[in-house]
């Protein structure tokens, strides 16, 4: 016959009713109750890269005490486990108000997810003890406690997410001005290449020497002046056209 795996303290007296319930994992979170006995089957803080959750339990013996598998007896021991939770959502909410580069944000959210998880089935877990036994006022304050760190731990997800979305954009709003600034800058010198681009082709083919076979019909330096007016007046119409066919939306004016 196979052994089954106990994951329980073996000097818990559980009622069969309930140790028939667990199997050789912890599971989810969770409250189960047999002949007034009730066991809460906790999670423990959630670890980087963990794919299975360590568990801790509670049990609540029909006398009202507590007893804990690795936090001592009594009800403080489940008011020490809230606490953890608590700790860790006020560390990383002091991570997040010093939190300033994209990096610092992803980790705090790639931590607060499984954190957030944890609390939310923790609150319904004591949720679920609340309903079965209703006048244990310890269960209600757990209860109440658990809300408040699993609505503490939302909005402080919401809050890095928030301010990562804005990080993301506003980087992205730079690159997107620096690259408008780099065509701005590409265009200037395509109107400045294209401004001297006929003067140096005609200088290139009749020479800018004063000395010219020109010299000959028109009169030095009126040869030289021509071929540089030309070359300018040129350079001045192609620069016009390329600056009418190549526009930029930051250039144009607004109506």
């Amino acid at each position: 016959m196979p052994v089954v795996k106990n994951i329980l303290p073996p000097t818990w007296d559980i009622p069969a009713g309930i140790r028939e319930r667990l199997g050789d994992k912890v599971g989810r979170q969770r409250a189960m109750m047999a002949d007034g006995h009730l066991l809460l089957v906790l999670h423990k803080l959630p670890k980087a890269n963990e794919s299975e959750r360590q568990g801790r339990f509670f049990w609540r013996k029909p006398d009202g005490n507590w007893l804990s598998s690795d936090l001592g007896p009594g009800a403080a021991a489940l008011a020490k486990h809230l606490s953890e939770f608590s700790d860790l959502v006020d560390k990383f909410d002091r991570l997040e108000d010093n939190a300033s580069t994209v990096d610092e944000m992803f980790r705090i959210i790639e931590a607060m997810g499984p954190l957030h998880r944890t609390t939310r089935n923790l609150h319904a877990a004591l949720q679920e003890a609340r309903t079965l036994i209703s006048s244990d006022r310890d269960l209600i304050n757990f209860r109440d406690r658990a809300y408040e760190i699993e609505r503490a731990a939302e909005l402080l997800l919401g809050e890095v997410q928030t301010a990562l979305d804005f990080a993301l954009a506003k980087k992205t709003e730079e690159q997107t001005a620096a690259s408008h600034q780099m065509a701005l800058a590409s265009h200037r010198l395509n109107l400045l290449a294209a401004f001297f681009f006929p003067i140096v082709t005609l200088c290139s083919i009749f020479g800018v020497s004063l000395n010219h076979g020109i010299e000959s019909i028109i009169p030095p330096p009126f040869a030289f002046l021509g071929v540089v007016a030309l070359g300018l007046l040129l350079g001045f119409i192609l620069c016009s056209i390329l600056a009418a066919t190549m526009r930029f939306p930051g250039t144009s004016k607004k109506r």
